[in-house]
């Protein structure tokens, strides 16, 4: 049975939450003709669509004021908390266009949590779960045309939160602002499946024990420029974190989870020791691999023995997983002080089947028997 043939999460009840936003269209939105154009083949995160969610919050007053506005250049004050001390917040997700013409979300309420998780961690307002739901739910209705139907390219959901309020001083905000923007995005490696090449950082760290690792927030993702720019100058296309502690055991990749296949068929996958983001694709490759009667291990991983495991045959594939890729392929591990090929730089056949599984789930091409889609409209 297809996916689209099911309907497990009522849509009108997100239809519902979505309703109390108000809607004031664009009256200069792009031509059909142009925006055909721009959804065809769009790279990832470049484009954007005609209209964006917003809502405010205030101290003792709450959130409110909750609608789709034309997408435009928001209204900041120099003095903005946000600029001088960095206090946001954001997620990613995606829209799915199915092959009866509906449109799906997967897991937008597992979103909605950590994005409520990494809002405690910066100290900002937590977002009710049906408020999220509601704006992301609300703007893709209203740009469903965005929506790319060519297989792969999605209309990807960027909801962010950051503090607004003119105060330059270390505290907590007592204004904040929630925005979601919509972007028609390809794959996120144009090159397709094929393994990727990871620089294995250990003098710079996107976090440690105690920090903002678990939250999905600007700083982190800003800390990591400078080893994934290492990693490029040394031929490499992604970085791979070791922790601060020790600088032994593998973290995360700067946007994505990573697993590790034994040649026994188990999976590992380095444990959620609050430095990683805990990953929704991570969670649902642990949840697939356990249906097919694997066990995944969530461990520490150090980077010594997985290299020596990866060496003797051990590890038979290693992948990352994240929203904006999906599953990719590890084919290789580098730093300054070795150099070594994973599956002979192949892209491995759990690999492959786990990100077809995944992405048959998320278009609708197989049943989905966990309840993760969410139809939208």
């Amino acid at each position: 049975m297809r996916m689209s043939e099911q309907t497990h999460h009522d849509p009108t009840a997100l239809q519902s939450l979505a309703a109390a936003f108000t809607v004031e269209s664009n009256t200069h939105p792009v031509s059909d003709e142009r925006r055909a154009q721009l959804i065809d083949k769009p790279a990832f995160g470049e484009v954007f669509s005609d209209h964006m969610a917003h809502m405010t919050w205030t101290k003792g007053e709450g959130w409110s004021d909750r609608r789709i506005e034309p997408y435009g250049p928001l209204n900041m004050d120099p003095a903005a908390s946000v600029l001088h001390y960095a206090q946001e917040c954001f997620e990613g997700l995606k829209a799915y266009h199915h092959d009866d013409g509906s449109i799906w979300m997967f897991r937008p309420d597992a979103n909605a949590e950590r994005f409520r998780n990494s809002a405690k961690r910066l100290y900002l307002p937590q977002l009710p779960v049906d408020d999220f739901l509601g704006s992301v739910g609300a703007l893709v209705t209203k740009e469903r045309a965005w929506v790319p139907t060519r297989r792969e390219y999605t209309l990807y959901i960027r909801p962010f939160m950051f503090a607004s309020e003119p105060f330059i001083g270390v505290r907590a905000t007592n204004e904040a602002e929630y925005c979601v923007i919509a972007s028609p995005s390809g794959p996120y490696f144009t090159g397709g499946v094929s393994p990727v090449s990871i620089w294995v950082e250990d003098q710079w760290f996107r976090t440690g024990p105690g920090g903002t690792g678990f939250a999905k927030c600007g700083g982190n993702y800003a800390a990591s420029l400078v080893g994934e720019y290492r990693g490029i100058e040394h031929g490499c296309e992604q970085v791979c974190f070791v922790d601060a502690a020790t600088k032994t055991y593998l973290e995360e990749l700067g946007g994505m989870n990573m697993f590790a296949v034994h040649k026994d068929g188990h999976l590992e996958t380095p444990s959620l020791t609050g430095n990683i983001l805990p990953g929704i694709t991570r969670n649902s490759i642990i949840r697939l691999a356990q249906d097919h009667g694997r066990d995944v291990v969530e461990t520490m991983i150090g980077i010594e023995s997985l290299l020596d495991d990866i060496r003797s045959g051990e590890v038979t594939e290693v992948f990352a997983c994240g929203t904006a890729a999906i599953v990719t392929p590890i084919g290789r591990f580098k730093s300054e002080r070795f150099d070594v090929s994973v599956n002979g730089g192949k892209t491995g056949d759990l690999t492959l089947a786990l990100r077809n599984e995944l992405l048959g789930i998320q278009l609708g091409e197989i049943a989905d028997p966990h309840d993760w889609m969410w139809k939208v409209c």
